[in-house]
């Protein structure tokens, strides 16, 4: 089956409702799907959380289900046609991810077809490792290797430097530049309303800000909505 997923920079934006921004990318990606199967440790309030989320989903027309509540969370993810990965801290949430087994479940789940979308921190947790993230580590989980959905990392809610600012630590583009001096993979700097669409061989960026591409020993290259990123997947 070919993999179908959605990775979006940010779940709330500026002047928006949760999910606002992409809830048209979100309903074109799950068609007839119905219920989406809702990964919640990216924050400590898992109740609060999923409430938060289920309210986003149910205002689109889904039903939304969390693995944390469920004894046997492996049975949702193998039956799961939908996920949703939220955001808040990538480290937490890869950790958790190992300590209850399950990125296997859900790599073989979206190998057999289901949709996964990933919000920030779930974004990262699709890709090769969760190096680029923004995050700081408040939890050590066994490995930084995570989901390997796509070939790339991605930087979320990447933001470009500012001419007038008097701020003179690193920007985001100094930390993906120092990234590259030790690791190979394409970085993506998704900034705040952008978003990757990836169905089958193809990827295309979404959304209405844009994002920069970085490749090591390569200038970085700007890519506005609507553009062809067919060669992240090669």
């Amino acid at each position: 089956m070919a993999k179908r997923l959605l990775l979006i920079s940010n779940s709330t934006a500026h002047g928006g409702g949760y999910l606002e921004h992409c809830a048209a990318e979100i309903r074109d990606i799950l068609g007839a799907v119905k219920r989406v199967a809702f990964v919640p440790f990216a924050l400590h309030d898992r109740d609060g959380y999923t409430a938060r989320a289920r309210e986003g989903f149910e205002q689109m027309g889904y039903e939304l289900d969390s693995v944390h509540d469920r004894r046997d969370p492996k049975e949702l993810i193998h039956s799961a046609e939908a996920f949703f990965v939220g955001g808040g801290n990538t480290f937490r949430l890869l950790d958790e991810l190992y300590r209850r087994d399950l990125l296997k479940a859900i790599g073989s789940a979206v190998e057999r077809g289901a949709i996964y979308m990933g919000s920030s921190a779930g974004s990262n947790v699709a890709c090769v490792t969760i190096k680029t993230t923004n995050d700081m580590p408040i939890v050590h989980p066994p490995s930084f290797d995570a989901l390997n959905l796509v070939p790339f990392n991605i930087n979320p809610h990447y933001l470009d430097p500012d001419p007038q600012s008097k701020h003179m630590g690193e920007t985001r583009e100094t930390r993906i530049r120092e990234f590259h001096e030790m690791n190979n993979p394409v970085v993506v700097g998704l900034r705040e309303g952008s978003m990757l669409r990836i169905e089958e061989d193809s990827v295309t960026l979404k959304g209405t800000t844009g994002a920069r591409v970085f490749r090591r020993g390569v200038d970085p290259e700007e890519f506005q909505p609507g553009a062809n990123l067919d060669f992240l997947l090669k």
